[in-house]
């Protein structure tokens, strides 16, 4: 009957767990005797030192054996052990067999280097001080006593080293060295590691030598138990003819143990006779030849399958520093040099050596994470010779070692290799999960899922190891993988309390999330195996959210608000996961990863979904027209009004608001308007034909101007930006077949439409641009500088109201612009200051109304005045480009040059033109139109200009 693989596991699972808690406990108490933290330690009846204390026997102390008893265990639980035993071994159903197993090799151990002549007997105080600077060693302390030529060196200090790694007491140490040295004395020409360890211990090691005869007891049990396990249990070779002897050997061990219940004389005479028999039958058996040396060569007793593998597993488990099980002992390569020579008694080879330190090495990374040890467990495995690279006997030994997991037979490499394989397939199977942060553990947890997997196709031709690739075994992973998480986001989309957001919303942003990790951290290393595995990863995602969104697609019909929060989240994902695939298969959508996506077709369904929208949005708009259409009054007011009323409304409101007075009406000079003009001052200003305009008008402030034009200024410079997102997006959302095709077609698409989207909002913002900055320039001027520049400028003559008198007025406001207005705008406003400056200048000089008259010799004062406004503006060439302000100035120096001509020049000029030159406004000699010429001579106080006025163009006299 063999043993089911879970009961195995479970049992395997207690074991580690126990010998976790006994290490814990030594080197606690190592500790603590080591430190003198310990004055007196009294012993327990019998007991003469502490090794005499079995320390090793879990039932006789209070530490941590039990873990019900102790407290929680160790989170970190080891992998399952590999499934190498029988029913009927007493090692795979007792757990007691640890201790056994541990202190059996070590007997083993010390037989082999026996062979060698290392083997010698300290004295006990000599130990004693080795083992105690060693720990201190060990625990960085310093020890006065402890000199250099105490040291020990070689074989004998690996082995004191190795005897504390396994835990072995000094006295066990002292008694097994002796026993082995007394069987073989006497024995000329036999070699200490061809022995029957177990039976001449028994006859060699007395029961004076133990500290109380429970111990004695125990420790002839276990050597018992060993020879059963070894010769009959567990053997190398079938019994075949030698039944019997073995039936023999049964009944001599029993009665050795009944020996023990009998009186002191009866029971020594019994155990004499049985150890004899017991001599002849055991080495009968052990003799017997195998694997094709000569009877006598080799004795066979803990060779067999699976108890040979169980020794050499606790000697390969000295390799880790019992202070950091993480690490491997400096000693390591020493203490693998001294392991082969416990080959020939335990019957290992290279094959067997390379699996067993494989998966010891394997386990303790289970146990600790420390990714080091599965670096050194990788190595082993690429060690394990293969097939074809073993010696034919090899081949044939290893055929034979066959163990039954669930009633199905397995190999000894499948024992070990198949669980190091689960472990890695489940690692990788929820990568997500077990290598949150990816690092370089998944790297090496993947090669060595790939190497076992390679092993176990060499080694079986059974189904379950089916002859798939790297890229199936990739693909699997990545499938398993995604699927979880995947499950495991959509959980937490679920059951969150997040109600303002859609689900459906939430799920692609956090799948947009996955995919970016998957594929910046664990891609790059199942990429080294398969180099389309970012393409799988995408599809499939596009596969398990497209199942999530296509009951949502189905049961739309209008664009509501989870619509329009779905659907660009989900396009977006779309579009990235098709992009993730191009990365790596290129533009051929005929790969098998492109072949199997079904598109969401978002961009069809949303079409519909905006058109529906749009009718229905223009069906509201035509009912409010309509609404506004039936509201008006379409009857005729007159005769000469004959439209509606509303839109007289609107241009009456457009003529009130108007910032720019009406120019007055064109008079001549008249002689009595020079005495009056004085007198009648304030009857005049009280005349004045737009003094209701200003003080109705509401003008916005210059700040609040600025703010306007700032804001216009932004709109027009995001234009591109919004030009440019645009066009990507809308080329991001073609579908990816459509960007293949007329990839030329939309490259010279490119250049007419993306320009030309916004060209009419861009020319409406800049013409509303230039229209707020004229708008500023004409209301600084002619509003807030209206009574000290429109009103009172030169007035009463050039000479007592100069503009150097308005600069300072000017610097105010300009400051004031230019403290608000943003930099690309600073030299716009200011020319529109300067245009609405000469505006309101040649408002002065051609239609200042009749108390402003101007003589030609004033001209070289208005001359100054105009270099004085000029040299405002260009302020030392902080302000406007030179060029700039003379071009604007120009029109104002023909018109102060037109001041400075006399009077009969000027009528002169208008005398010699023809009357279709002055119906087309053409220029003179003077280079000036009619019109022109005809204001300034109204602003000549001289009567020559007046009567050529009122003969010439019939203009009446100034009321002044």
């Amino acid at each position: 009957m063999i043993a089911t693989a879970q009961s195995s596991f479970s049992l395997e699972n207690a074991v580690e767990i126990l010998q976790r808690y006994r290490r814990d406990r030594r080197k606690l108490l190592d500790f603590m005797l080591a430190g003198s933290l310990i004055k007196k330690v009294i012993m327990p009846p019998g007991a003469v030192t502490l090794d005499d204390n079995s320390v090793g026997t879990a039932d006789e102390f209070f530490l941590a054996t039990n873990p019900e008893s102790s407290g929680s265990p160790p989170k970190r639980a080891p992998p399952p052990i590999p499934i190498l035993t029988s029913s009927s071994s007493a090692i795979a159903t007792n757990p007691e067999w640890y201790d056994d197993l541990r202190e059996t090799a070590f007997e083993i151990l010390l037989a082999c280097a026996g062979a060698s002549g290392g083997l010698i007997v300290p004295s006990k105080e000599k130990k004693k001080e080795k083992s105690r600077s060693r720990l201190i060693k060990k625990l960085g302390r310093k020890s006065e006593s402890v000199s250099q030529s105490q040291s020990s060196s070689g074989l004998v200090a690996l082995l004191e080293m190795m005897r504390g790694q396994m835990e072995i007491s000094e006295a066990m140490d002292i008694r097994t060295r002796q026993g082995l040295l007394n069987a073989l004395a006497g024995k000329s020409g036999k070699r200490m590691d061809s022995l029957l360890v177990p039976l001449e211990l028994l006859c060699c090691v007395s029961r004076t030598e133990f500290s109380d005869k429970k111990a004695y007891l125990r420790w002839q049990k276990r050597q018992l138990n060993m020879l059963a396990e070894g010769l009959i249990n567990n053997p190398v070779v079938g019994f075949g003819e030698s039944g019997r002897k073995a039936t023999d050997l049964k009944s001599l061990l029993q009665r050795i143990e009944e020996s023990e219940s009998l009186p002191s004389s009866a029971g020594e005479v019994q155990r004499a006779e049985c150890l004899k028999s017991l001599r002849e039958v055991a080495i009968s058996l052990a003799e017997r030849p195998a694997r094709g040396d000569l009877t006598g060569e080799v004795c066979h007793w803990a060779d067999g399958y699976h108890m040979n593998v169980r020794l050499y597993e606790k000697l390969l488990l000295c390799v880790f520093d019992i202070l950091n099980e993480g690490k491997l002992t400096e000693e390591v390569e020493e203490i693998l040099e001294l392991l082969k020579s416990t080959w020939r008694v335990l019957g290992i080879t290279e094959t067997l050596h390379y699996t067993c330190y494989a998966w010891v090495l394997f386990r303790q990374h289970v146990i600790t994470s420390e990714r080091g040890l599965l670096r050194h467990a990788i190595q082993q495995l690429k060690k394990i010779p293969l097939k074809e690279q073993r010696g034919p006997q090899e081949r044939i030994h290893l055929k034979t070692l066959q163990c039954r997991v669930e009633n199905e037979e397995i190999s000894f490499l499948e024992s070990f290799l198949s669980p190091i394989r689960s472990w890695a397939d489940k690692q990788l199977g929820d990568y997500h999960l077990h290598f949150a942060e990816g690092s370089l553990v998944m790297e090496d947890t993947v090669t060595v899922a790939m190497i076992t997997w390679r092993l176990l196709l060499e080694e079986s031709d059974r189904a379950m190891y089916s002859n798939s690739s790297d890229r199936e075994q990739i693909e699997s992973y990545i499938s398993s993988s995604i699927k979880n998480t995947f499950t495991r986001v959509s959980l937490a989309i679920d059951r969150s309390d997040r109600i303002n957001e859609y689900p459906l919303a939430l799920l692609a942003e956090e799948t947009k999330k996955l995919m970016k990790k998957d594929s910046t951290i664990f891609m790059p290393i199942l990429s080294q195996r398969h180099p389309q595995a970012i393409a799988f990863s995408a599809s499939l995602v596009h596969k398990l959210y497209g199942n999530k969104l296509k009951p949502f697609l189905d049961g739309t019909e209008h664009l509501t608000e989870d619509v329009v929060s779905v659907f660009p989240v989900a396009d977006s994902l779309e579009q990235y996961l098709l992009e993730l695939m191009t990365s790596v298969c290129g533009e051929d959508t005929n790969g098998p990863y492109f072949r199997k996506l079904i598109p969401y077709e978002l961009e069809s369904l949303s079409g519909t979904l905006v058109l529906r929208w749009i009718n229905s949005q223009l069906g509201r708009i035509l009912s409010w027209v309509e609404r506004a259409f039936k509201q008006e009054h379409w009857d005729p007011i007159s005769p000469q009004q004959r439209h509606g009323s509303s839109i007289v409304e609107v241009f009456r409101i457009v003529e009130e608001d108007d910032l720019v007075p009406p120019v007055p009406v064109l008079t001549r000079y008249k002689k009595e308007a020079a005495i009056k003009v004085f007198v009648k001052k304030e009857l005049f200003e009280s005349k004045v034909p737009d003094e209701r305009r200003s003080i109705s008008i509401d003008v916005p402030a210059t700040a609040v101007l600025c703010v306007q034009l700032n804001t216009l200024h932004y709109a027009v410079s995001q234009l591109s930006k919004l030009e440019d997102s645009i066009w990507e997006r809308w080329i991001a959302k073609r579908p990816r077949e459509k960007i293949v095709i007329r990839k030329s077609m939309v490259e010279k698409s490119m250049t007419f439409n993306q320009k030309e989207s916004f060209e009419g909002s861009r020319k409406d913002i800049n013409a509303a641009l230039d229209c707020i900055c004229e708008f500023t320039g004409t209301k600084i001027i002619f509003c807030d500088l209206r009574e000290p520049f429109i009103e009172n400028l030169y007035k009463p003559s050039v000479s007592q109201s100069r503009l150097e008198a308005l600069i300072e007025s000017l610097d105010t406001e300009l400051g004031q612009l230019c403290s608000v207005i943003m930099e690309p705008l600073r030299d716009r406003i200011v020319t529109s200051l300067l245009q609405a400056s000469l505006d309101g200048l040649l408002r002065v000089l051609l239609d200042g109304g009749p108390l402003r008259v101007f003589h030609p010799s004033e001209s070289k004062l208005l001359e100054e005045d105009v270099e004085v406004l000029k040299e405002f503006f260009i302020s030392g060439g902080d302000g406007l480009p030179r060029g700039v302000v003379e071009n604007q100035i120009a029109r104002v120096r023909l018109v102060v040059k037109l001041h400075g001509y006399e009077t009969r020049e000027l009528i002169d000029d208008l005398r010699s033109r023809s009357s279709l030159e002055m119906q087309q406004g053409g220029r003179g000699k003077l280079g000036a139109d009619t019109q022109t010429l005809v204001r300034v001579l109204c602003h000549r106080n001289d009567s020559e200009a007046s009567q050529f006025l009122k003969k010439q163009y019939k203009i009446p006299k100034s009321h002044a």
